[in-house]
């Protein structure tokens, strides 16, 4: 049943928001990118088609995640994944978002190609999620339908933001971690440990995985970086080389 006078009921649909809007921009992208070969006429065809197709695998992988979290262990490898997810937000990333995305010449190529894309893709918005929800259906479908107005709609202002302020990626990858901490310490497999031994892992466990996300990601970004004037002075090397050679 929904309690609208719990404050644990508004947490959670903050962070579903969140959620949506930190990780709906991949899929924006994957979007435009495969219809951006598409004559004008047919884009807005191929993204609706595109999405249909889309929604529908979302359905299916977020009712398998909600049972699957429910066994033993599967919520400590679920928060494991999201803290990968919140790690990689933080990183810098390559060339068109690193997403080797073919734009489709054809209608069906480009449905096709989001439809593939969005499977992979919304593994991880699936994942947080059902883990922001907890048990609640309502959250569930709440999160689910959230979801398609923004990758829609909003992604694109979303990106211009996280591209302007980078706090809003932080926060972000901040917020993947918090679900991932309070996941791992609600497993079921280690819930009854935690009740015993350690009762403020609820809250304790959040703060972790946020931090650790954070940390973690700042530290492989500030190393991403560290590295990209070496490699450039490789490649500039190897380029004057093969000049002087000619």
């Amino acid at each position: 049943m929904m309690d609208f006078s719990n404050p644990e009921f508004w947490v959670a649909v903050l962070q579903i928001v969140a959620i949506d809007i930190v990780l709906g921009g991949d899929n924006a992208v994957v979007i435009g990118l495969a219809c951006r070969r598409l004559p004008e006429h047919q884009r807005k065809m191929g993204i609706l088609w595109g999405m249909a197709g889309a929604i529908g695998l979302r359905v299916v992988l977020i009712m398998f995640a909600v049972t699957l979290l429910a066994v033993p262990y599967l919520k400590l490898v679920g928060a494991a994944l999201l803290l990968w997810i919140g790690i990689k937000l933080l990183l810098p990333e390559p060339d068109e978002g690193g997403h080797n995305i073919e734009a489709g010449a054809t209608l069906a190529a480009a449905i096709k190609t989001i439809i593939v894309a969005d499977a992979v893709m919304s593994l991880d918005n699936v994942i947080a999620i059902a883990g922001a929800a907890g048990d609640s259906k309502f959250l569930i479908v709440f999160g689910l339908l959230l979801s398609i107005p923004i990758i829609m709609l909003g992604s694109q202002l979303v990106i211009k933001l996280m591209d302007r302020f980078p706090l809003v990626i932080v926060g972000g990858g901040a917020l993947l971690g918090w679900i991932a901490g309070g996941m791992a310490v609600g497993d079921v497999a280690v819930k009854d440990w935690f009740d015993a031994n350690l009762p403020a892992a609820s809250w304790i466990g959040p703060v972790v995985g946020a931090l650790l996300v954070v940390a973690v990601g700042k530290l492989l970004a500030a190393r991403a970086q560290a590295n990209e004037p070496a490699l450039e002075d490789i490649a500039d090397t190897k380029h004057s080389s093969e000049t002087g050679n000619k």
